[in-house]
């Protein structure tokens, strides 16, 4: 056993001394990733996708199912709310076989379906509005230097509006967030400029 130890340590010296000083196996390797190739390459000019004026907030999403004879087919569904924060808002829904195609068509819905809402100079409103959807029935008044004091949808939809200084409140029971907030946008539109009011 030592003489075959002996052999293998000379075999081991042997290798060392013929293999040559630069071998592609381990130098070559770290020189390639040492050397910046970046730099050489011509810059191409960004495409950026300009961006929107609307900010965008999902409201809602859920799984849908249809039932067919050959089984089930899984949809998804959502609903989006969008506003540049100007005094423009608008809902929309949207149904597709993933995320990106469901918010496209929830985005093109909601554009469809803006509103622009009459506000006061300190962005609030000018007097107390109410509406109904459904069984949603919410209430929106003005509250000076109070900021926004509201809930669930209609606190996304007075933002994304860019409202600021109301007391929203949600009257009834409903806890449906596509209905609260078509009753919100419901409310605003009854909204008439500060200018008419007596």
């Amino acid at each position: 056993m030592p003489e075959i130890k002996e052999q293998n340590n000379n075999v081991t010296e042997v290798v060392k001394k013929t293999a040559p000083a630069d071998s592609n196996r381990g130098g070559g390797y770290q020189n390639r990733n040492s050397r910046d190739t970046r730099d050489s390459r011509p810059k191409r000019p960004r495409m950026d996708r300009p961006r929107s004026e609307f900010d965008q907030k999902t409201l809602m999403t859920r799984r849908v199912t249809r039932v067919t004879a050959g089984g089930k087919r899984f949809n998804l569904s959502l609903v989006l709310a969008i506003g540049n924060h100007r005094g423009m808002v608008g809902v929309g829904t949207g149904k597709g076989l993933d995320t990106a195609v469901a918010i496209e068509k929830a985005m093109r819905e909601a554009k469809k379906h803006l509103i622009t809402v009459p506000v006061t100079k300190s962005m609030s409103i000018s007097h107390k509005v109410e509406a109904k959807y459904g069984s949603a029935l919410i209430t929106i008044m003005p509250a000076p230097r109070r900021g926004i004091i509201a809930g669930s949808a209609v606190r996304d939809i007075l933002v994304l509006a860019g409202i600021h200084d109301v007391n929203a409140k949600i009257l009834s029971g409903s806890k449906n967030k596509l209905n609260i907030a078509r009753a919100a946008i419901d409310a605003l539109k009854k909204l008439k400029p500060a200018k008419t009011q007596s």
